[in-house]
């Protein structure tokens, strides 16, 4: 029997939301110890994300976990998911990079995941980006991410070699929803919106997105909308 410290680790960036939880499941099944990460960036639905995380945790099995503060964000605004003086828009999907987008965000994350990979010597790290079917962030794009995975590698101790996988990324949210029922993720436990924590508004990109790929997918979302 394989001894669990010699259990290849990801270091997954999970933000409680559906393609995230998705992208853990999958690596959970590549035979990867999952070290869950987390991070409160006093967004608009923080304790809803955290809790959503944590119960996600609890149904993946997931022992390490790391809950990052990182409320600088609030400072920073520029953001409609951080600045409650920008409205969260509900008119529908618009071209170019949306006032949601949170600056830098990803690559901030991804150096915090970094540390943590070269903390816990795990040999990958695996976000839920989408390229192809998303809000149009630019840190979501595969070139990006690689270009991270670089400095990161560049940055890092030579015996620290760390992959960022990112299996999501050329999927389409239809995709994603079947490939998450197929795994068993437990979608009602995730939350996609932007703007409320009781019950989803429905009308942000990111609920039309998520609704959208379950429509497509011909199935219903377990989660409540307003």
């Amino acid at each position: 029997m394989e001894k669990k410290q010699n259990k290849k680790k990801a270091v997954c960036i999970m933000s409680g939301g559906m393609d995230s939880t998705l992208c853990a499941y999958m690596m959970r099944k590549e035979g990867y110890e999952i070290v869950a990460v987390h991070f409160n960036y006093a967004q608009r639905t923080e304790q809803k994300e955290l809790a959503c995380f944590t119960n996600i945790c609890d149904a993946l099995g997931t022992q390490e976990r790391y809950v990052l503060d990182m409320s600088f964000f609030k400072q920073l605004g520029a953001s409609a998911l951080t600045d409650t003086s920008i409205d969260v828009p509900t008119g529908g999907i618009e071209e170019g990079v949306p006032v949601t987008y949170v600056p830098f965000r990803n690559g901030i994350f991804l150096s915090m995941a970094a540390a943590i990979a070269e903390k816990e010597g795990a040999e990958a790290i695996a976000i839920g980006v989408v390229e192809e079917d998303s809000s149009g962030y630019p840190d979501c794009r595969e070139a990006y991410i690689k270009s991270m995975q670089e400095s990161i590698n560049l940055g890092t101790k030579e015996s620290t070699r760390i992959e960022i996988a990112m299996p999501l990324v050329h999927l389409k949210k239809s995709q994603i929803v079947q490939k998450a029922l197929e795994l068993g993720v437990p979608l009602e436990l995730t939350w996609s919106c932007y703007k409320n924590e009781e019950k989803a508004c429905g009308v942000c990109d990111s609920c039309r997105l998520r609704l959208n790929g379950f429509a497509q997918a011909g199935v219903v979302d377990p989660i409540t909308y307003a």
